[in-house]
């Protein structure tokens, strides 16, 4: 039934993106929000497909902490592809920084030109870096957006050693706005790698803001300890309340 479930769920998932990104082209002569409103609607879709297909729950918690209409910096764990939909209908208008490569993709990369997202040529090194960072001020400067980063840049498995890059303080930084770290579990029911999908209780924490104004270096330890700590009680909490999940691996340093 596990293998059974896995499937049924892949197929629905990319079946809701392709319904998705059919129906956006529907919103190119529209202003950007509606596009945003039907990616929020999609990412509902998906988290709702995951738990009655796949079964479990999803829980968002200190919700209640994120301000309306306010630039922010969302920093987030990054374990599986469930919180790159899953935290966009969080916040009003949810902005990305990402690869320029992606832009390629018909529908897919029409759809991120549209909604106005950060591309960047990872070759370029610093000057992306700058380029980025200048598109970031301007875009939340004149529009309020929620800037929405994985620290750690690519997925990690539970149990294995972090790897958090200190570009995010460089970015924290230049923004001047306040950071919300974000614990979650999510490895645990869609592993990287894995076409796997496992039932349990997905949940994602969004943590009191780290304000501006903080020391690069004592920020970038601040938001990395917060981060780990309360996503590795997350990943405590969901293999106390389940007997199907994998436990604990050895971390590989």
């Amino acid at each position: 039934m596990l293998i059974i479930r896995s499937m049924l769920f892949n197929i629905a998932f990319y079946l809701a993106t392709a319904l998705m990104l059919i129906l956006s082209i529907a919103t190119y002569p529209l202003p950007r929000r509606y596009l945003v409103r039907l990616a929020g609607v999609w990412a509902h879709v998906c988290a709702r497909l995951f738990t009655v297909i796949v079964g479990g729950s999803y829980e968002v918690r200190g919700l209640d902490l994120l301000p309306k209409g306010q630039s922010i910096i969302l920093a987030a764990k990054h374990m599986s592809a469930f919180e790159t939909f899953a935290l966009v209908p969080l916040v009003d208008d949810p902005l990305f920084i990402l690869k320029r490569e992606l832009l390629r993709y018909p529908l897919f990369g029409w759809a991120l030109l549209k909604t106005d997202m950060i591309p960047i040529d990872r070759s370029a090194g610093l000057k992306a870096l700058r380029d980025m960072l200048k598109e970031a001020r301007k875009k939340m400067t004149n529009n309020n957006r929620q800037l929405i980063i994985f620290p750690e840049g690519t997925r990690r498995r539970p149990d294995t050693e972090p790897a958090y890059k200190f570009g995010i303080s460089h970015i924290y930084h230049a923004l001047k706005v306040p950071c919300y770290p974000v614990a979650l579990n999510t490895g645990l029911f869609w592993p990287k790698g894995s076409v796997i999908r496992r039932s349990g209780k997905i949940i994602i924490e969004i943590l009191p803001p780290i304000e501006p104004g903080m020391e690069m270096r004592a920020f970038f330890e601040q938001l990395s300890e917060t981060i780990e700590s309360n996503s590795n009680r997350l990943i405590s909490e969901a293999r106390a309340a389940s007997d199907t999940l994998p436990p604990p691996a050895d971390i590989k340093i």
